[in-house]
């Protein structure tokens, strides 16, 4: 096999391609990217991307994610949804007192909500050991306390110098009635006094940092309720103060009074009679009695509702404690 002659040698194809043709196929491919349709267009321009410095695109991207947070849903439980109610019942009453036992009628539900909510485990974590906001619904709602329990007696007073008025006025004496209404004026400033001590308790701690989102959300539902008390109860003492305050003005009238309650009735282009004036007076202190009463009846309830409210709080933080 030696004198085996080697394959014939077949040599490969080879392909040239001239200068012409060369540009012919570059201008083929350049028209058919300009022949791409207006739809295509935008999406081969959203799917080029071009890298960012680290600190250009950190602070966009994280402002981002920010505002899409806070616009996701929020999943309150539903007793924490009724208390955010009656606080917008109270707020909706405080714009507008009508009467002062529709305010307590408020206070007193507003108050019944908040010891259910009390009750949940996202509420005992809000008012941990030691945090803000329970140091500040325990100062307020005792604040509150003591100014409801000033409030019963101011209004059992009250009922007494308004009595004690009518009975002077019916007899005609100056002196009796004299005296009743410098109680009466007594009772008023005692009710405007309560009225601008109980504002201080509209106070708003702060959340700590560390609190979950529900304990922050809690947190605020809980300082949101104690100044809406707060606002309906100064609200509530405002306006018996001013109903007393139209008798003893329209008893200041009579022209039996004595000098130093002369000076307070504005001169009138008709002067009324003794008696039109004697009738005024009488109807109200009638007002002042039925206001009286119905504050009797409601304010009793609100008051115990402010102290098992301050007691669940205090029930919180001794099992926080332990």
């Amino acid at each position: 096999m030696a004198g085996a002659a080697p394959p014939p040698y077949i040599p490969l194809p080879t392909f040239s391609f001239s200068s012409s043709h060369s540009n012919k196929l570059k201008l083929t491919r350049a028209n058919s990217y300009l022949a791409l349709s207006p739809a295509m267009a935008p999406s081969f321009g959203r799917s080029i991307s071009f890298p960012l410095s680290p600190a250009r695109a950190s602070r966009p991207r994280a402002a981002a994610y920010h505002v899409r947070s806070v616009s996701l849903p929020c999943r309150s439980h539903p007793l924490l949804a009724h208390l955010c109610t009656h606080i917008a019942a109270v707020r909706s009453w405080v714009a507008a007192p009508a009467s002062p036992s529709t305010g307590l009628a408020h206070l007193d539900a507003l108050h019944a909500a908040l010891g259910e909510l009390l009750l949940l485990p996202e509420a005992r974590a809000a008012l941990h050991h030691g945090s803000a906001t329970a140091a500040c619904l325990l100062d307020g709602f005792l604040l509150l306390a003591d100014a409801h329990g000033a409030f019963q007696e101011t209004v059992v007073e009250l009922r007494a110098h308004a009595a004690e008025a009518q009975a002077a006025l019916r007899r005609r004496d100056d002196a009796r009635l004299a005296s009743a209404v410098r109680s009466l004026r007594r009772a008023e400033k005692e009710l405007a006094r309560l009225a601008a001590s109980v504002r201080s308790a509209a106070k708003f701690p702060t959340p700590s940092a560390s609190s979950s989102a529900a304990e922050v959300e809690v947190s605020g539902a809980l300082a949101e309720s104690l100044a809406a008390a707060a606002c309906a109860s100064a609200a509530v003492f405002s306006a018996v103060e001013s109903v007393s305050s139209t008798a003893t003005t329209a008893m200041a009238s009579k022209k039996t009074m004595t000098s130093s309650f002369m000076s307070l009735v504005k001169s009138s282009t008709k002067p009324a009679s003794d008696e039109e004036k004697e009738v005024a007076a009488l109807e109200k202190l009638d007002e002042v009695e039925a206001c009286v009463a119905e504050m009797e009846n409601g304010s009793d309830k609100v008051f115990r509702s402010i102290l098992h409210t301050r007691v669940a709080l205090l029930n919180i933080q001794t099992q926080t404690c332990c």
